[in-house]
């Protein structure tokens, strides 16, 4: 590798001296330490996904299982002292129960016994010689395995051994294949019983699984509008610009008022019984609130920004001229995705996997039931602390890509004669020197973030339990500083990616550099860099309000049976990422852009021995904005002077 050595002389030009702005000059590797600590948790989490595949069983979770340890579709291993386990049920895919008119659960299990049947019945069984005559028919036997068909009205133990009558009609429902009872009196209390005790993990797969179908037509909407968008900002024009902003306005009183209709819906539904409507209810209400502020504040910022448009479209031009010169940079987001997704998928198998891990125990009757190993919460920490972890690796990477590609178009003095190849050159850049320090800012975003979520489940629980107000607005009020926190540090870090990129040295010093240079050139860029980011942040919002909103209409046809608040939330999270993720390509442009600059003042003053790297395009954009602020700063101190009672001096 690289890395073993300790310098790399990337031109001739100068030799290595004390330490200043030298853009692509000298190379070396850098936070080599937190490289290596990176490998040491990943050998973890490694272990951690080996184990789950040995240990866990997904399709218990998945496709359910009866009384006697057999996952329903599939051919089972015999359980020690279960003589009714290791079945065969490839052709049983349904899972049943033999009470589910009366269900009751006693230690996390349901007290009567549950079987795995190739059909549910579709008609009421009102005396066991129906029952055998179904059985007969279809195949489908609703007795203990134990007892043969034939002997379902001949056995006096029958009335313990089968199904108790009348069984009510059933259908399959997408809820890990039970067989839900039809008739209003059994499906109340089974469902009541079945969603509310089960637990919280239960409850929310089951959402996600019986809306996954619309749940990935909502992902696919949100990865369609985020390349509209992307397009858009591409070939963005001032009426563009107002088009986009009319239609941020417009989603976001839409939105709001969808979800005050909805939740006025819920309230003057007579039928909302179940604990699950009753949380969509209240979820309904804390989405509009929450949409209502947000909106109140958007449409304020647009007010009042509204006449720097013409400006920020200026910036967007240089910034897609920047662009031009890589084009390539455009499919980034593309594989960051990809490789994202590919991550997640697997979090997610091995998620499962660990939340089957258990040993499974005979108890009384022959029935089987599973203990979760010892250990498996630490590994639940250690497996979640790996997911922020690593997907904030994956994001700075492609920051740090992105950044170099930018700072070697910027400083080439031939603007006639672009290098080959940016994106490669940054990428080789990155993985043989300054991997270490990508994972030592992902690092500082993870340990922001592993707070905000003890944070946010302590109020939930303090909520649940009723205590005060106090300590929950406590907790809530830490919740949003670190939040605060974690978007300055979100900035802090790419800054000092971009440093990295033109000076080759460590996370500290980089953020350091940066935090002085742009605090000494504020005055030239910031008001209009903050709003060139503000206009794709409502990119972002416009994706996820379409998103939502399609979510809301289709979630709110099945109510019944199904969380669907979290799934719902899942899908906003989703927009938002993936909008996140295509876009930010253009916040991160921006920002190295206009450092790139700041060190262009900083080592050079335009003169022949010294000329700008920047262009003339770039180079009047820059004088416009000096012009503006200029111009503010004297009208300012005109109404100052007038107020004093001083003469104003015609221009």
């Amino acid at each position: 590798m690289q890395c073993l050595r300790a310098e790399h002389l990337v031109s001739t030009e100068r030799t290595p001296r004390q330490r200043r702005w030298r853009p692509q000059i000298y190379r070396k590797c850098t936070d080599k330490a937190w490289l290596f600590l990176f490998f040491l948790f990943w050998a973890g989490l490694v272990f951690i996904m080996g184990y789950s595949v040995t240990a866990g069983a997904t399709g218990r979770l998945l496709f359910g299982y009866d009384s006697f340890g057999n996952v329903c579709g599939k051919k089972n291993s015999p359980v020690e002292g279960a003589p009714l386990s290791g079945q065969d049920m490839t052709l049983k895919k349904h899972v049943f129960f033999m009470n589910s008119c009366n269900l009751e659960v006693k230690d996390v299990r349901f007290s009567s016994p549950i079987l795995c049947v190739s059909s549910c019945p579709e008609e009421q069984l009102n005396t066991l010689e129906e029952v055998q005559l179904f059985a007969n028919t279809s195949g489908s036997f609703l007795c203990v395995y134990s007892l043969n068909s034939f002997n379902y009205t001949q056995n006096p133990n029958a009335d313990s051994l089968c199904p108790r009558l009348p069984v009510p009609p059933s259908k399959s429902f997408p809820l890990f294949n039970r067989c839900i009872p039809q008739t209003p009196e059994c499906y109340s209390l089974f469902a009541s019983v079945l969603i509310n005790d089960v637990d919280a993990l239960h409850r929310i797969l089951s959402g996600i699984m019986s809306g996954r179908d619309t749940i990935l037509g909502l992902c696919i909407l949100a990865f369609a509008l985020s390349l509209a968008m992307m397009i858009t900002f591409r070939f963005i024009t001032t009426l563009l610009v107002h088009i986009f902003i009319a239609l941020i306005v417009l989603g976001l009183l839409f939105v709001c008022g969808v979800l005050w209709w909805l939740y006025y819906d819920y309230t003057n539904d007579l039928s909302t019984e179940l604990d699950t409507e009753r949380e969509n209810m209240k979820c309904l209400l804390g989405f509009a609130v929450v949409s209502t502020v947000i909106t109140a504040v958007l449409l304020v910022l647009i007010f009042v920004l509204r006449k720097r448009i013409k400006l920020t479209v200026e910036l967007l031009r240089v910034t897609n001229k920047a662009i031009s010169n890589s084009p390539f940079l455009l499919f980034q987001p593309l594989w960051t995705f990809a490789i994202l997704i590919f991550f997640w998928v697997t979090w997610m198998a091995v998620l499962l996997s660990l939340g089957t891990a258990g040993a499974a125990q005979v108890i009384e009757g022959g029935q089987v039931e599973y203990k979760p190993l010892s250990g498996i919460r630490y590994m639940w920490w250690y497996h979640l602390i790996g997911l922020i972890w690593t997907s904030e690796f994956i994001l700075a990477c492609q920051q740090m890509t992105i950044a170099g590609a930018v700072v070697t178009c910027y400083f080439n003095r031939n603007k006639n004669d672009p290098p080959d190849r940016p994106i490669l050159s940054s990428l080789s850049i990155l993985f043989c020197y300054h991997q270490g320090t990508v994972v030592k800012g992902s690092f500082l975003i993870t340990v922001v973030r592993i707070p905000r979520a003890v944070l946010m489940y302590i109020y939930n629980t303090l909520k649940e339990k009723q205590h005060g107000a106090w300590s929950s607005c406590v907790s809530r009020c830490c919740y949003c500083c670190f939040r605060c926190l974690d978007k300055c540090l979100c900035h802090f870090n790419q800054n000092a990616y971009t440093t990295t990129a033109i000076n080759a040295t460590d996370f500290c010093t980089s953020a350091k550099d940066a935090l002085k240079l742009l605090s000494k050139n504020s005055s030239h860029f910031t008001s209009v860099n903050c709003f060139g980011d503000f206009v794709i942040f409502l990119g972002k919002v416009l994706v996820v309000c379409f998103t939502v909103f399609g979510g809301l209409m289709a979630f709110n046809y099945n109510r019944v049976l199904q969380v669907w608040a979290i799934p719902l939330l899942l899908v906003a999270f989703f927009a938002y990422l993936v909008a996140h993720s295509f876009l930010s390509m253009f916040e991160t442009v921006l920002d190295a852009l206009f450092l790139c600059f700041a060190v262009d003042l900083e080592t050079n003053d335009g003169s022949s021995e010294k000329p700008y790297f920047m262009d003339q395009e770039f180079l009047s954009f820059i004088k416009r904005i000096n012009n503006l602020n200029n111009a503010r700063a004297q009208r300012d101190k005109n109404s100052l002077t007038n107020e004093e009672g001083t003469e104003l001096r015609p221009l």
